[in-house]
C-alpha cells in the first residue's frame, strides 16, 4: 500500500496555543512542556500512579461505566472535576504529553491549536480527563473530553494500538465565538478548519469513481443523526455504494484514502486499524455515502458531508454547518490488528 504524504495543515500556528487546556486571558497556565523519568510505565499509567485518592475518587471510572462507549461533539466525562482545577502542574504537563503523543507530531500543533481555540478563553469551556478501569484491568483506558474533542487510548501502553473499540471525535469551527453566534456556518473549502484536508482526499476517492459509482454514492436524504444514541448507530441498512462491488484498485484507493485520512493520528493507531481492516476484509462490508443539498456547501460538487459505515465500522464526517467527525470501529479485537 503506497504511503500518502503527511502534511501540515497549519500555519503560523497561534502563541497562545501554550497548552491544551490553558485558556486565554484566565489566569490558568502550565508549566514549560518537558519530559517525564525514565521508567518502563506507559504515561497514562504514570498519571494514574500520580493520583492521589481524592483524585481517584473524581476521575476514575469502572471499566464497564456508561461514559465509556458514549460521545458527543462537546462533553465533558467528568463536568465537575476540569483539568486545571483537578490536576496538579505536573499531572497537567503529564496530560499534554499523553494527547500529544496520540497524534502524528506533524498535526499535533494545530490540534492543540484548535483545542485551544474551541475553549473561547472561559474557564467553564476547560477539557476533562479520566480513566476507565484501572491497570489491573486488561482493557484500562485514558479519556479526554470537551469542547470538539474526545480522545481515548489503552491506558497500559504508549505505543498506538487502534482506538480500542470506542468512539473518538474531532471538530472545529475556527472562528471567534462571536462568529458562532452570528452565523454557524462554515463557507465552502472551510478555511481555516485543520480537518478539511479529510475531505479533500475524500473528494479525490469520489473523483476515481466512475460515473455508475458516482450515483450510487450520492444521497438526497438527510445524513444520520447527531445524537448520542444515534451518531455511531450500526445501520441495519447501509445507504450508498456498496463498497464489495468497487475493482481490487478502487479497493486499495479506498484503504489509502482511510490511511491519509487517518494521519492526523499516532502512526502506530493508523497502522493497527489499518491492519485491522484489510486482516478482517471490513471494505467488503461497508457502504459509502455523500449528500447534497445543504450539506454540499456552495452546492459546488464537492462533498462536504460523507458517511462510511457497516456492520464493523462507522465514520461520520458532517461538513454542515461546520465540521463535525466521529469515528468507530466497534469490535475491540479489530483494534489490535
Amino acid at each position: 500500500m503506497s504511503a500518502i504524504h503527511r502534511r501540515h495543515w497549519i500555519q503560523n500556528v497561534s502563541a497562545a496555543s501554550l497548552g491544551l487546556w490553558a485558556t486565554q486571558n484566565s489566569g490558568l497556565t502550565l508549566p514549560a512542556f518537558g519530559t517525564t523519568a525514565e521508567t518502563s510505565d506507559s504515561l497514562a499509567t504514570q498519571l494514574y500512579k500520580s493520583l492521589n485518592d481524592q483524585q481517584k475518587k473524581q476521575i476514575c471510572l469502572p471499566k464497564d461505566h456508561p461514559s465509556r462507549s458514549y460521545v458527543s461533539n462537546w462533553w465533558y466525562v467528568h463536568p465537575s472535576h476540569r483539568i486545571p482545577s483537578t490536576f496538579t502542574a505536573d499531572q497537567q504537563e503529564l496530560i499534554k504529553q499523553i494527547f500529544d503523543s496520540l497524534h502524528s507530531a506533524d498535526y499535533q500543533s494545530a490540534v492543540n491549536d484548535q483545542v485551544l481555540l474551541d475553549q473561547y478563553g472561559e474557564k467553564d469551556n476547560a477539557p476533562a480527563a479520566g480513566f476507565f478501569g484501572s491497570p489491573e484491568d486488561d482493557d484500562f483506558e485514558f479519556i479526554f473530553t470537551g469542547h470538539h474533542v474526545t480522545r481515548r487510548c489503552s491506558a497500559h501502553t504508549s505505543k498506538g494500538q487502534g482506538f480500542g473499540g470506542n468512539p473518538i471525535f474531532y471538530g472545529h469551527y475556527p472562528h471567534p465565538e462571536s462568529d458562532m453566534r452570528a452565523n454557524f456556518n462554515e463557507a465552502k473549502d472551510h478555511p481555516g478548519n485543520p480537518y478539511w484536508y479529510q475531505g479533500k482526499l475524500f473528494n479525490r476517492f469520489v473523483a476515481a469513481l466512475d460515473g455508475k459509482q458516482q450515483a450510487q454514492g450520492l444521497v438526497a436524504a438527510e445524513p444520520r443523526s447527531e445524537q448520542s444514541d444515534a451518531v455511531i448507530e450500526i445501520p441495519s441498512n447501509p445507504r450508498g455504494l456498496n463498497l464489495a462491488e468497487l475493482s481490487p484498485d478502487q479497493k486499495k484507493l479506498f484503504i489509502e484514502t482511510v490511511s491519509g485520512m487517518l494521519a492526523m493520528f499516532r502512526a502506530e493507531d493508523v497502522d493497527a486499524t489499518i491492519a485491522a481492516i484489510e486482516k478482517h476484509n471490513i471494505v467488503d462490508r461497508l457502504h459509502v455515502s455523500w449528500y447534497e443539498g445543504r450539506y454540499d456547501v456552495g452546492s459546488d460538487r464537492v462533498w462536504d458531508t460523507w458517511q462510511i459505515e457497516g456492520p464493523d465500522m462507522v465514520w461520520y464526517f458532517r461538513g454542515y454547518p461546520h465540521i463535525h467527525c466521529y469515528f468507530h470501529l466497534p469490535r475491540s479485537e479489530y483494534t489490535a490488528g
